[in-house]
């Protein structure tokens, strides 16, 4: 039985997560004899059309990801991305429906929490189509993020809710999942792992083999510290973002900090080349957005990597390189249980007091997040599942 998959992706994390969904599907047709010409006919194997709606535009935010990840090209390329949140998302869902209208799907597959998760659930759901959240369950509490409500929403609207860890399990039933969706339909939730660690496992020896990144910035293993600032709460919050990057310039002092610097991140704050007087952050070498396996070859060799990115938390301990988290609340609240995570708020104190207690620390890696197979059973229970009556065959 053919299964066909409508995977919608937009932003970064999700090129990653998407590439080892897809990889793992691919594997799947290898081994039922799929050949190219007889794609999206009938057969045993599984047909995915990918949707990029754009989220993340410039090269170095998504065409070097597609190039170095080895991500099937995508089939739809819909272009909507740099407006307000509203806007995009309205804009998405016209364009994701038209393109479902279209292929038919058996799924839409989402990723994680961005603008582009929320506008293709809700597509799919309003077309009724079922769809299959990745990263499922997650959640910070802190409703004032946009990725809260996304991800909030997109469990609602799914029909196959993939959960990375116990907790994230342990949230949706605390919050009365599974739902039932009609008569013969219930939500199913699956622990599978997280499809980020299945990434991890895949590309650090590829980083090694094609990473120049060290080389380039003349850095050396276990002397630097990585540092990421994206999100809303931070960049848009002048206070907050002031208190972050006092933080790195300080420790800078110290230790060499280097910043892949986001767009959004760029646009808040006054660089040393600018000729401004009274730039403040002088000791940080901030450079370009990196593609996945230079980002990588950073994390790995990091003394201590500042973040606010949920996705670079994990990657630091898949790692195992401390992390100091510059956010008041995370969703991978286990790490810091276990001490491989130091949640920081944005003070400037906190965070150098934080970076002075995580910089000696060594990291145990535990199977936390799964065995590094979580795509192949995304793949099984999707291509698996019957339809009509929320069941596996």
């Amino acid at each position: 039985m053919m299964t066909k998959i409508a995977t919608i992706i937009g932003a970064r994390p999700q090129f990653i997560k998407a590439a080892t969904v897809s990889r793992a599907i691919a594997t799947h047709n290898d081994r039922a004899g799929y050949e190219p010409a007889r794609a999206c006919q009938n057969g045993d194997y599984i047909c995915e059309r990918i949707i990029h709606t754009g989220q993340h535009f410039d090269d170095n935010m998504s065409e070097v990801f597609f190039r170095e990840l080895e991500i099937p090209r995508p089939n739809y390329n819909l272009g909507i991305g740099g407006g307000s949140h509203g806007q995009n998302t309205g804009r998405m869902i016209e364009a994701i429906e038209n393109v479902l209208l279209k292929e038919k799907p058996d799924w839409v597959l989402v990723y994680g929490d961005t603008d582009s998760t929320l506008a293709g659930a809700l597509a799919a759901a309003k077309l009724h189509i079922p769809v299959a959240h990745v990263e499922a369950g997650l959640r910070s509490y802190n409703r004032i993020m946009p990725e809260e409500i996304n991800r909030i929403l997109a469990d609602q609207l799914s029909t196959v809710l993939f959960c990375p860890t116990k907790i994230a399990v342990k949230n949706l039933q605390n919050e009365g999942f599974p739902h039932k969706l009609s008569v013969n339909t219930r939500q199913m939730v699956f622990n599978v792992g997280d499809v980020m660690y299945d990434a991890a496992l895949y590309y650090a020896a590829m980083s090694e083999k094609k990473s120049r990144i060290l080389k380039t910035w003349q850095l050396t293993s276990g002397r630097f510290v990585l540092a990421t600032i994206h999100r809303a709460e931070n960049t848009d919050d002048p206070a907050r973002l002031a208190g972050i990057m006092e933080a790195l310039d300080q420790i800078a002092l110290e230790i060499p900090v280097i910043i892949p610097l986001h767009p959004r991140t760029r646009k808040k704050i006054v660089l040393p080349d600018s000729g401004s007087a009274d730039h403040r952050f002088l000791a940080i070498t901030f450079i370009e957005p990196l593609g996945y396996l230079d980002m990588v070859m950073l994390e790995k060799n990091a003394k201590v990597i500042i973040t606010d990115s949920g996705g670079v938390q994990k990657e630091a301990y898949f790692h195992g390189v401390p992390c100091v988290t510059v956010r008041d609340e995370t969703e991978w609240v286990e790490l810091v249980k276990i001490g491989a995570n130091s949640l920081a708020g944005t003070r400037k104190e906190s965070i150098f007091e934080a970076f002075q207690m995580m910089k000696g620390r060594n990291v145990e890696i535990k199977r936390l997040y799964g065995d590094g197979d979580s795509s192949e059973k995304i793949v099984d229970i999707l291509h698996n599942y019957k339809r009509t009556s929320g069941s596996l065959k």
